[in-house]
């Protein structure tokens, strides 16, 4: 096999691990469509590309995201079955049936009790998270599954305990002020990635989509939620509120489920 070429079909990926497809290439990983024989069904293999496979600090990041999906249990985080170090790092994880949210918002636009839930379903995972003593900080809606009526997160490979960070790590648009000016990062960085996944998946696309600037989040605001759409005055608000530069003047995740709930109209 090419240093840079992915596994075939037909192959052993690991043993009791054999590769149905290739799903996805990164700059640095591979994900791969696979199936246990031990289970006795598919699952989902994030493995370093093959000419990434001596790059120590992505093998450190791949095998730290695998320790955490492993451990956590969310019905909103997609679960890690098993962390494998040889014959290479290889994190295993269940099969999602249904589609990211970006692929859903390039279809249709959320309507404003599914917004509602969504953002509940985010703020009770990232949540989860926190009391585990992490932050996302890569809330997007690629990063988002739609599956069954739930939103499910399905990438920690960023994911890292509350404190402070280099600058401009995360994706570029969706990034909160502090995380891409670089210094502390703490939960009100999540909370201002529900307010952009939200904001997104009511319009389909990005609120800071201006290619012009490296950071647009540093030169401009989010316009209102409801700047073009008629939405729910409390919808709208709890979402500017997440969008605030100034993390102090965030709400936390129990201000925005109390404020989402009513809209909703139930418990996400």
């Amino acid at each position: 096999m090419s240093r840079r070429t992915a596994r075939r079909p037909g192959r052993e990926i690991a043993p009791g691990y054999e590769v149905l497809s290739h799903l996805n290439r990164s700059r640095v990983l591979d994900v791969y469509d696979c199936w246990s024989t031990e289970r006795e069904c598919r699952c989902i293999i994030k493995a370093l590309r093959p000419d990434r496979l001596g790059d120590q600090g992505a093998r450190r990041r791949l095998l730290a995201e695998a320790g955490l999906l492993t451990r956590l249990c969310h019905p909103g985080i997609v679960r890690g079955y098993e962390a494998l170090r040889r014959p290479e790092p290889l994190l295993v994880m269940e099969t999602l049936t249904g589609e990211t949210l970006a692929h859903l918002v390039d279809r249709r636009r959320l309507s404003a009790r599914e917004l509602a839930f969504l953002a509940l379903q985010l703020a009770s995972a990232v949540g989860y998270l926190h009391r585990e003593g992490y932050v996302h900080l890569d809330l997007k809606p690629s990063n988002v599954v739609a599956e069954l009526g739930r939103a499910k997160l399905i990438d920690l490979s960023i994911a890292r305990r509350p404190g402070r960070a280099r600058p401009g790590v995360g994706t570029w648009c969706y990034m909160a002020p502090e995380q891409a000016r670089g210094g502390r990062v703490d939960e009100a960085a999540d909370v201002w990635g529900i307010g952009v996944v939200v904001w997104e998946a009511a319009y389909g696309r990005t609120p800071f989509a201006d290619v012009s600037v490296e950071y647009p989040q540093l030169e401009h605001r989010a316009p209102p939620l409801r700047s073009g759409r008629r939405l729910p005055r409390a919808l709208a608000n709890a979402v500017d509120r997440c969008l605030e530069p100034d993390a102090r003047a965030r709400p936390t995740l129990a201000e925005l489920r109390a404020a989402l709930e009513p809209v909703a109209g139930a418990r996400g």
